[in-house]
Parts: structure tokens; C-alpha cells; sequence
């Protein structure tokens, strides 16, 4: 049996390079170029996580990675009618990787022995950085940047995590609810168009 931040990790990696295949096949990408988006989707957040913590990225130790992202884009490839069609499929895989990943994230860097903003900080960028570099791979304007809930998602679930610790339930559950209220402020966000108010400059 494998732990529920194994699962989180290699469920995550999946969904997000998913998202990022499905992107690139809009933009017209080849199966390499499509791979590499998927690729650097799943594993971006969290190489500059591993890299601020002064770790070796998880990916470098791991072939398991590169695995699951070349099962994602063989699961477009075999699917593609299905998933490159329906345009809700980027928006579902990206709100399951986002919650995976930020789950990840925080507790790794509990790990480490940081403290829990550096955990929510760190869960954030696990969960949203990865997205940023594959907007910027397909010359799109980067999602964490604008007015969506994205970024602040992540950090909603970490505050869910440390409230779940305070608590005293169990890693498992604390996990769980930590990634679900991510999911859910994501979904939640986008049904009931809450944004970020936009800052604007002068007219």
C-alpha cells in the first residue's frame, strides 16, 4: 500500500501533465513538444520547490515521473477525441492536479522542518508554478496571474491543513481535506465567477 502523498504525487504528476498535453495539442504541438509541456506542467512547481528547500528535485532520483507523464500524453493520444474535445477536460485535470500538488507541497516542506507558512508558501508554488511555466511554453498569459482564484487556492488549502493539525487528526485525513478544499475553492471559484479584484492603472 502506498501513502496518500504518494498517491497525491504520481495522481498529480498525471492530471497536470493532462492539462498541460491537452493545452499544447490546442496550440498544434507535436508528441514531443506536447510530452515536454505535459512534462514541465507536472514537474515545474515542484523542481523550484525542491530547489528552495535545498533538495534534490524529486524528478532527478525518480524515472517514475517521466513515466507517468508519457502515460499521460499516451492517454491523449488514445483518447484525444474525448479529452481535446471537451473543453471543460483542461479546467477538471488542472483543479485535481493543483489540489494534489499543493498537498504535496506543505508536506514535504513539514518534512524539512519549516514552519507552516513556509509550508502553505511552499504548497502554493508546488501546486501553481508548473501551470506558469506551461502557459509561458504556449504563449499564453499565465493563469496565476490574472484575476482567477488559482494561486490563492492553494493557499486556502494550506490554512485547511494547518487547521486540520491544530485539531489532531490524522495525516491522512488532514491530507485529504487539505487537497479536497483546494479542489473545491477552485470549482467553487470558477461556477460562481469569484475573482480577484484587478488592479488597474491609469486610463
Amino acid at each position: 500500500m502506498i501513502d496518500f502523498i504518494t498517491f497525491c504525487d504520481y495522481t498529480g504528476t498525471f492530471a497536470f501533465a493532462i492539462s498541460g498535453i491537452r493545452l499544447a495539442s490546442a496550440k498544434q504541438f507535436d508528441w514531443f513538444g506536447a510530452y515536454v509541456v505535459g512534462l514541465v506542467t507536472a514537474v515545474g512547481g515542484g523542481t523550484i520547490r525542491d530547489i528552495l528547500l535545498n533538495a534534490t528535485p524529486f524528478w532527478m532520483e525518480q524515472t517514475s515521473y517521466l513515466t507517468v507523464s508519457a502515460l499521460a500524453l499516451l492517454f491523449v493520444i488514445i483518447f484525444r477525441k474525448y479529452v481535446i474535445r471537451l473543453n471543460n477536460t483542461f479546467f477538471i485535470f488542472d483543479a485535481i492536479g493543483l489540489g494534489l500538488f499543493g498537498v504535496v507541497g506543505i508536506a514535504k516542506t513539514l518534512e524539512f522542518g519549516f514552519p507552516m507558512w513556509v509550508a502553505i508558501v511552499m504548497g502554493t508554488i508546488t501546486g501553481s508554478f508548473g501551470g506558469m511555466m506551461r502557459d509561458i511554453l504556449i504563449n499564453e498569459e499565465p493563469l496565476i496571474f490574472r484575476k482567477d482564484i488559482y494561486a490563492l487556492a492553494c493557499v486556502f488549502g494550506g490554512i485547511v491543513y494547518y487547521i486540520c493539525i491544530l485539531a489532531g487528526l490524522s495525516p491522512a485525513i488532514t491530507q485529504f481535506s487539505s487537497a479536497l478544499g483546494i479542489f473545491l475553492m477552485r470549482i467553487i471559484a470558477v461556477k460562481y465567477h469569484i475573482s480577484v479584484p484587478v488592479l488597474k492603472g491609469e486610463e
